[in-house]
């Protein structure tokens, strides 16, 4: 791929940091370089929020139907530019093109769900007698910061995008400075769609513009996916400015196959639920609990399947687990491996760094698999982010769940079962803003995705979204000429 060179996307244009930093962006597959981008600074989120303000009085007018439209073109483009965009975000990020394939279209498919949401979710009439109604009236807040991750950089900017131009808002959104790239080349892509200062592409360090970003008293309303400790500083920042805030933080998902469960669906969906996006996923199943009766059964199985997934090149359309994004988060999950051998569970397969050629210039790790281990272990306690997934045995249905909800998180869950009542009763039970029966990652527009508990708060990719970035106004009307003679008249 040819070195790219990208600026800021301020105001509908690419313009240079005020400063002259750039930054490169590597593919963590090989090494090479992908494109120099420039580094933003405080400046530079001083002119993007200047430009989405001036953009805001003319966008918050604009007719709905003409909104709406905007976000069916926005859709059409990606569609048209699918491999494009979808080749790019599997350089970037190192996750396997099948995958990327996958978000990409999912957020042109977004785009024009929320254009249909936005001509259903209309404004509301109450009458309260024949003298007197009330308007409620939705409006856009104004500039919405938003920031992402590097895990799904251009699903999860999109599931920020889509409502955030649907209510009326204009955006200054920060991607990771590990992978810009998707966002940039969708700023690019869309430049003659979307109103200039609509959506302005802010690139650098988290301490330096993401602080920028939240600190700014212009803004009003934030939104951020990420870990939970920078999601609690967010909240902080938010909470100050008195705003509302949007967060999807991290997770330590439970997953739970019963005996009666569908197996080989089963087998396949915790390899899913752990390998996709080479565990760089906050939902993902990383705790497996197995009926005690099937539990070694399970194992075996799922070692065989382990060491049979192609980890390979991203863009290869035949590889299943890409490579990891960086060094740190290499070290990170061959540190939290090095923990569990040490606590005692058993390693059954995987754990190591692949080195041979042509994954020696990457972050590439085998799919590891621990057995025998207990749900007050660090490797089931605390999110790895790697693909490390930790089986735990169980006896009975109420023990399964009283484990799942030992945790801090509460973004996901799933059980196998064929049991539709047990499967039900569970669902109710465990304390998530997710769960999946026979299933797992599922999560096709209009379901609301999010968490509870240190999972953060707020739901994305379903309708509400749009409420979430729209506030309310009360309009009273009274449509009677004569007084209401509340006050008592005297006669001169």
């Amino acid at each position: 791929m040819k070195i790219q060179n990208y600026g800021l996307f301020i105001n509908g244009e690419f313009k240079e940091a005020v400063k002259g930093q750039v930054t490169e962006v590597q593919n963590p597959a090989t090494g090479e370089i992908l494109a120099c981008v420039a580094n933003g600074s405080e400046e530079d989120v001083e002119r993007a929020i200047s430009a989405a303000l001036a953009a805001q009085k003319y966008y918050r007018d604009l007719p709905i139907v003409e909104r709406a439209f905007m976000l069916q073109e926005i859709a059409r483009v990606i569609r048209e530019n699918a491999d494009h965009l979808a080749t790019i975000e599997s350089l970037d990020s190192g996750k396997p093109i099948i995958e990327t394939t996958e978000d990409v279209i999912a957020i042109a498919d977004q785009f024009d769900y929320f254009a249909g949401v936005l001509r259903v979710e209309t404004d509301e009439c109450l009458s309260h007698d024949h003298e007197n109604i009330t308007l409620i009236m939705k409006e856009p807040y104004g500039v919405v910061a938003q920031i992402i991750p590097w895990n799904f950089p251009f699903l999860l900017a999109g599931w920020k995008l889509a409502p955030a131009l649907a209510a009326g808002n204009s955006v200054v959104i920060k991607p990771a400075m590990e992978t810009p790239l998707s966002l940039l080349e969708l700023a690019r892509l869309t430049g003659e769609i979307i109103p200039p200062g609509l959506l302005n592409v802010i690139i650098g360090a988290g301490s330096v513009v993401g602080q920028a970003m939240i600190n700014d008293e212009r803004i009003s309303k934030i939104a951020f996916t990420g870990s939970t400790p920078v999601g609690k500083s967010i909240g902080q920042a938010a909470a100050k400015l008195l705003v509302p805030a949007s967060l999807e933080l991290g997770g330590k998902s439970a997953n739970i196959i019963f005996a009666d469960a569908p197996m080989e669906k089963a087998l396949e969906g915790a390899a899913l639920a752990i390998l996709y996006g080479q565990g760089q996923v906050c939902n993902a199943g990383s705790r497996l609990f197995v009926e005690a009766c099937v539990y070694e059964e399970v194992v075996e199985k799922l070692a065989r399947i382990f060491k049979q997934v192609k980890v390979g090149v991203p863009i290869d359309p035949d590889t299943r687990m890409g490579t990891l994004i960086n060094q740190k988060q290499l070290d990170q999950v061959l540190e939290y491996v090095a923990v569990g051998v040490a606590e005692g569970a058993r390693l059954v397969c995987g754990g190591k760094r692949i080195f041979d050629p042509p994954f020696d210039q990457g972050y590439f790790v085998e799919p590891t698999l621990f057995a025998d281990a207990s749900n007050q272990m660090k490797i089931a306690r605390e999110e790895i982010f790697g693909p490390v997934l930790v089986v735990i045995p169980f006896e009975t249905e109420d023990q399964a769940i009283e484990m799942a909800n030992d945790n801090d998180y509460g973004l996901a869950g799933a059980c196998w079962t064929k049991d539709i009542n047990r499967a039900l009763r569970v669902a109710r039970k465990i304390d998530t803003g997710l769960f999946w029966i026979n299933d797992y990652h599922l999560a096709p527009s209009g379901t609301p995705f999010g968490g509870i508990k240190k999972s953060g708060y707020g739901r994305e990719n379903h309708k509400s979204a749009l409420n979430a970035y729209s506030r309310l106004k009360t309009v009273y009307i009274s449509m009677t000429e004569n007084s209401t003679a509340y006050y008592a008249k005297f006669d001169k």
